[in-house]
């Protein structure tokens, strides 16, 4: 099997086996889990802002400048 396509047999909260039902979660209480870490910001996404090649922000984006 191509090791893209492959999915996860174990669940990513607690490691048991998963559940066709709930996967790739062992159960709905490993689901819940994972939707609490996201809805709570644990899984958040750092946002980097925007820089100009020199490093600096682009003129267009500074705050006063119309």
């Amino acid at each position: 099997m191509n090791e893209i396509t492959r999915t996860p047999t174990h669940c990513p909260i607690c490691g048991k086996p998963t559940d066709a039902a709930v996967k790739p979660f062992c159960s709905k209480r490993c689901a819940d889990i994972d939707l609490n870490r996201w809805l709570s910001g644990v899984y958040a996404v750092p946002d980097l802002e925007e820089e100009d090649e020199d490093g600096e922000r682009p003129r267009d984006a500074e705050a006063g400048d119309a």
